[in-house]
């Protein structure tokens, strides 16, 4: 078995997620890295995008989720994410960060985040 890793990093959406009313109102910046575990030596021989996982998929499935329906947890909208990109056969896992730079907690400098790892068998 190899470590074979796709990454998408610092992507930045707009959503409404949070517990406060406010942040479900207004809304707030997100910023989401997904790392999905697959075997990519097929795609590194043959050069055919068919022997991958897409980027631009992968990135329209994190932005439904981000852009969709609001959730009050940021461990909501990673769950959401692992398990939309989970659906495509090929990963092995997936590991999401989603985080909120811009929370207002006093001291907080870098804002708030959450990051799971999910597997095909959990």
């Amino acid at each position: 078995m190899n470590d074979d890793r796709i990454l998408l990093e610092q992507m930045v959406f707009f959503g409404y997620h949070g517990h406060a009313a406010a942040e479900r109102e207004l809304g707030q910046r997100f910023v989401v890295d997904v790392e999905l575990g697959l075997d990519l030596s097929d795609a590194g021989r043959s050069d055919d995008l068919v022997d991958t996982v897409n980027y631009v998929g992968i990135y329209d499935a994190v932005q439904s989720v981000v852009i969709g329906p609001p959730c009050n947890l940021l461990e909501t909208v990673a769950q959401r994410i692992a398990d939309a990109v989970l659906k495509d056969q090929r990963i092995r896992w997936a590991g999401v960060r989603v985080a909120k730079p811009g929370v207002a907690i006093p001291g907080v400098l870098q804002g708030t985040a959450v990051q799971i790892r999910r597997s095909r068998e959990s």
